[in-house]
């Protein structure tokens, strides 16, 4: 993503989506960001983010708000449809790859908590967790899908980071992806694993 497309997209007139991929390109590049910094990015005046960020802050919720909402599409667009419990590994192998193929981002979204007060931050986050809560709901119609959504998603978190942070290898993303699926066959019932009935 390079810095023609920000401002490409300003000139359309949607200022505040111009500003949040120019920040987006400087945060995946490493470089250090301020609303000065990206409002040079963008090729727009440094007082036109304040327009619709009252501080980096803000503009950090809106990178997480962003990041969220496209992991959730990615989820929702790479596994439909969901018909057996084995196929939640699939979840499980998106999200992972979304984590080491963003990583900046991915961070972000995370790297602190939800405010109660932040409507966007926490829709996000909760249209996320809303998605893996029906998908649950369809494959294990007698449980409570709340829970089984928080396991599945902890686990697969929990499984990113720690190939983002070197404790399970990275380089081989195949070896990633099968490492991830047979994570979750290996904690699903033995019923919904392939090839064993329930007694």
């Amino acid at each position: 993503m390079g810095t023609n497309a920000a401002r490409t997209d300003y000139h359309h007139g949607d200022l505040r989506s111009t500003l949040v991929l120019a920040a987006l390109e400087m945060l995946e590049a490493g470089e250090p960001f301020s609303l000065r910094a990206v409002a040079r990015r963008a090729g727009v005046s440094t007082a036109a983010p304040y327009r619709h960020f009252a501080d980096r802050e803000a503009l950090e919720t809106a990178l997480a708000v962003h990041g969220l909402r496209e992991l959730t599409s990615d989820l929702a667009a790479g596994t439909d449809p969901l018909v057996s419990a084995v196929e939640i590994g699939e979840l499980a192998v998106g999200y992972v790859r979304f984590a080491l193929r963003r990583p900046a981002l991915f961070r972000l979204m995370f790297g602190r908590a939800c405010d109660d007060q932040d409507d966007d931050r926490v829709r996000a986050a909760r249209a996320l967790h809303d998605y893996l809560e029906a998908v649950m709901t369809e494959i294990f119609p007698q449980s409570d899908p709340a829970p089984l959504a928080t396991a599945g998603w902890s686990l697969a978190h929990g499984l990113a980071f720690l190939h983002l942070d070197g404790k399970l290898p990275s380089t081989d993303p195949v070896a990633i992806d099968e490492r991830v699926r047979s994570t979750f066959a290996a904690v699903l019932p033995p019923a919904a694993r392939p090839g064993i009935e329930e007694p």
